[in-house]
Formats: structure tokens, C-alpha cells, sequence
């Protein structure tokens, strides 16, 4: 079956697709947006996260039928326009929080999807938005440095992608 739908604000189709075919293999495969990670493949660890809708998802748990003619946003989409790293990415990249990569795209879109609801998030808030999140090296200190980091900016007058 084709499937059609947008990424990151561009339309895009993916010919061939079979039934049991998930979002994320489609992105990373057959639409070239490698970002989104397939860890787990059961929705465990949260490294496949992507908006679908505008609302966070496990891509690898989404059927890539389901996203017929929606809207689906990745890690690849938090950039800013001119290639760019977005506000949240960039954090994290101060803050040390990037390691091995394979945590990093869900624990992106999830922070983005924290800050855009609530722009000054307690510690608390932060460790249960990212509660679906699996890292396994950097003991998660890092990565809330990243998402305080990020709040700063974001309150400074920066904005997560929309």
C-alpha cells in the first residue's frame, strides 16, 4: 500500500508499505529521517518517539497506516529552519546529556513536547515527562541539566518547535 503524510512540514509517500509495517521503520527507511531510534521495538525504552498529530508517540508501536494523511514531527523537525540546532537539541548538547545517541531523539521530542505545555517545569515534572525515556549511560543527571537548560532558554525568550 502507498502511505502518504507530512514529516517535519514537507509531504512525503512511502510505496510499498505492508500492513505490519511500523511508523518508524518507514521514516528511518523508506523516508530517509534516520534521527528516531529502534531500540526496543515494543515501546519500552521511548528512543522512537515522534510526534504524530502533535501529540508524542512510539513510532514503533504506530502502524504506518495509521499515519495516512497526518502530521508527524521527528527529532529531524526540532531544528530551526536553516538546518540548525534547535533550542532543545542545543541544550542538550551543552549540558553534556548526548551520549551513545540512542536515548537521545525520544528524550528530545519529549522535552520539547514538556516545555511547549509547560515552559518551567519543576524537577519533579521533568522526571515524570521523561519517565518513558531508557537511558542507559548517562544516569539521567545530565539529561535534566539538559531540560533545566533548555527551560532557561526557553523562558529567556527562546522557542521550542511548534
Amino acid at each position: 500500500m502507498r502511505v502518504t503524510f507530512t514529516a517535519n512540514g514537507r509531504p512525503v509517500e512511502a510505496d510499498d508499505v505492508w500492513e505490519g509495517e511500523s511508523l518508524l521503520h518507514v521514516l528511518r527507511e523508506r523516508v530517509g529521517l534516520p534521527g528516531s531510534k529502534n531500540a526496543c521495538e515494543q515501546g519500552e525504552c521511548g528512543s522512537c518517539t515522534v510526534y504524530l498529530d502533535g501529540v508524542p508517540v512510539c513510532a514503533c508501536l504506530v502502524a504506518a497506516g495509521q499515519a495516512q494523511d497526518r502530521e508527524v514531527r521527528t527529532v529531524e523537525g526540532l531544528g530551526t529552519e536553516d538546518g540548525g540546532l534547535g533550542p532543545v537539541q542545543q541544550a542538550f548538547v551543552d549540558a553534556g546529556a548526548v551520549q551513545c545517541g540512542f536515548c537521545t531523539p525520544g528524550l528530545l521530542v519529549q522535552t520539547d513536547a514538556l516545555l511547549a505545555r509547560d515552559p518551567q517545569p519543576s524537577d519533579a515534572d521533568i522526571r515524570e515527562a521523561l519517565s518513558g525515556n531508557l537511558c542507559r549511560c548517562t544516569g539521567y543527571e545530565k539529561i535534566m541539566d539538559a531540560v533545566r537548560l533548555a527551560s532557561a532558554r526557553v523562558c529567556a525568550g527562546g522557542a521550542v518547535a511548534e
